[in-house]
């Protein structure tokens, strides 16, 4: 077993811990602040406060301004933290399991893309409305922006992140992986996030190194572009990287082996890939909408495709994609295997979905490495296939702190979860022995125990209680719990299933406001297990398609040209594995 592989809990340190020097000692960033010290330290426990303290410090997290915040914002007294608290109200400002669960979205593009048209700051703007804590600036890798793009739209990131202090904004790119499809790259600010995201794509990036065949040299790249960001980041060049694929089912270029190959070759860079595409929009039937399909997942298989991969896996699943939505198929095949390989799910926005605004006229992409600013035409866009940021997807992040590097890290350590059209408000979920009463570990996390010990797993899970951006309350109907075993390597690299993951457990939930609460018996635990969630609006549903006996009542392959994403809303977990000793 490569139990080396799995994620650790808390008592352990992490096996990529690559010692990252950020130092989260807000205590000793406030010096001189008195009594404020141990109210925005968060190493102290809320536990170990006065009642004054604690009041002080909840007002804080209110206003979205501990951590980072906190010195952004420059409020360090009582009058000022409650007047940002008007400003900022947000669930994600609540801690739930001892995190901020941060919303975000790590796949946008700008102006500064050859397909795309906003500002930087009309996404970031949006997407802050639309309840989001993080957001990663994600334009097109082309000869044009990594000649002059990425220079280009740094200051605009820059003015937006002085311009809304609640949202991190984050400069990253869209990777043209060698011999592959596209991820995200994206590194924590600081003085060389600009040439270091430059450099990387002059040197790395498919589309301007002519690499995009799927040639073993090709691959070969994309981890020597792996590699570069390792480097970057143990050199302290930059604080954090962080790469993770983009619509890794759509045209059939990720193959499971350069999948594994990422993973393997710089596993705390390389965590993961969207669970769900952006697009969302996009199945709308005409006239009303694209009349594509969700995701636009509208391709058929190329000669650098993978042949093994079977014709639904060029559509989606519930807006899910075919690798994440398939039980016991390619996203299992690596949890199978023990490996920390995460889901997120994004906007890819682009153009949005009856906007009515128009690129602006004039200028030349190719020369400027941008587009003018948008134009108001006043005619809906029905063709747009995408979602303002935040509008529908969401990738919910278990982070320590209010800050860029604590959000990268909850992300390289799966504190993940995702959703879509606000099916639920929050998640907790723990994996813990039976009967001690301890806490137990999340998700990412690894809970040891002895061998023959018994485990349940905790699920409490914040119903929707406001209405979405397509104004009704979404009513979770099912959730799923979804069990694997650790089998380890497996000695064909590009394997794309695992026979020993099904679904094992269903909740009905059968309340529609409030708090459900579900315990998840695992039983005694003899060989190491991983366990993840799954839950449904209960609208649209099929048997999986490895057959009733594994998932008997999973997502259907959405309809093409005719999916209304409002009315097939899901939502899943990253995994929690359970490891016995002895």
């Amino acid at each position: 077993m490569e139990g080396q592989e799995m994620g650790h809990g808390h008592d352990h340190p992490h096996e990529h811990s690559h010692a990252h020097p950020h130092d989260h000692s807000h205590g000793a960033g406030h010096a001189g602040q008195g009594d404020l010290a141990p109210v925005v330290d968060l190493s102290v426990p809320d536990a170990e406060l006065s009642p004054g303290e604690l009041s002080r410090r909840q007002m804080f997290r209110r206003a979205g301004l501990l951590g980072a915040g906190l010195t952004a914002a420059g409020v360090l007294g009582t009058q000022g933290a409650a007047a940002a608290a008007t400003q900022r109200t947000r669930t994600s400002t609540e801690p739930r399991d001892g995190y901020l669960w941060l919303a975000g979205d790590h796949h946008i593009h700008t102006q500064h893309s050859s397909d795309g048209m906003y500002k930087v700051s009309d996404q970031v703007r949006h997407g802050n409305a639309y309840g989001l804590d993080w957001m990663v600036i994600t334009d097109h890798g082309s000869v044009a922006h990594a000649k002059i793009g990425v220079d280009k739209v740094n200051p605009d990131i820059v003015a937006t992140r002085k311009a809304v202090k609640d949202t991190l904004v984050f400069q990253g790119l869209e990777w043209n992986i060698p011999a592959a499809e596209h991820g995200t790259v994206f590194v924590a600010p600081g003085r060389n996030e600009v040439a270091t995201l430059k450099e990387f794509e002059n040197s790395f990036d498919g589309s301007v190194k002519g690499a995009t065949a799927g040639t073993p040299q090709n691959e070969a790249l994309a981890i020597a572009g792996l590699n570069f960001l390792a480097d970057a980041v143990r050199r302290r060049r930059v604080e954090d990287a962080l790469f993770l694929a983009n619509h890794p089912a759509r045209k059939g270029l990720d193959t499971p082996h350069e999948i594994r190959g990422w993973r393997d070759a710089q596993p705390s860079i390389a965590v993961g890939m969207e669970g769900a595409p952006g697009h969302q929009a996009a199945g709308i039937a005409k006239p009303n909408g694209a009349g594509s399909g969700r995701g636009f997942y509208d391709n058929s298989p190329s000669a650098d495709s993978f042949a093994a991969y079977p014709p639904e896996s060029y559509k989606t699943f519930g807006g899910f994609d075919w690798m994440t939505a398939t039980v016991g198929g390619l996203w299992d095949s690596l949890l199978a295997e023990g490996k920390s390989w995460w889901i997120t799910a994004n906007s890819d926005s682009h153009t949005v979905y009856l906007d009515t605004s128009d690129r602006g006229p004039g200028g030349n992409f190719d020369t400027d490495g941008r587009y003018n600013d948008p134009v108001y035409k006043g005619v809906p866009n029905t063709s747009n296939g995408d979602f303002w940021p935040g509008y529908y997807s969401k990738t919910h992040v278990g982070s320590r702190e209010f800050s860029y590097t604590a959000v990268m890290d909850g992300i390289r350590q799966g504190r993940v979860w995702v959703d879509h059209g606000g099916l639920i408000t929050a998640l907790v979920v723990r994996a813990r022995q039976t009967g001690t009463g301890q806490r137990g570990v999340t998700l990412g996390d690894t809970l040891h125990v002895r061998k023959g010990a018994k485990v349940e797993i905790a699920i409490e899970i914040t119903l929707a209680n406001q209405p979405n951006w397509a104004q009704f309350i979404p009513a979770l109907a099912r959730v799923d719990v979804i069990q694997g075993e650790v089998t380890g390597p497996v000695s064909d690299k590009d394997v794309f299933t695992t026979p020993a993951t099904k679904v094992v457990k269903s909740f009905e939930v059968k309340k529609n406001t409030g708090t459900v609460t579900f315990t998840y018996q695992v039983g005694a635990v003899d060989r190491p297990v991983y366990v993840r969630l799954r839950g449904t609006d209960g609208n649209r549903g099929a048997v999986g398609l490895l057959g009733a006996s594994v998932d008997p009542a999973g997502p259907a392959i959405d309809v093409f040209g005719d999916a209304d994403p409002w009315k097939d809303l899901w939502f899943y977990s990253n995994p929690i594995w359970i490891a016995p000793r002895g």
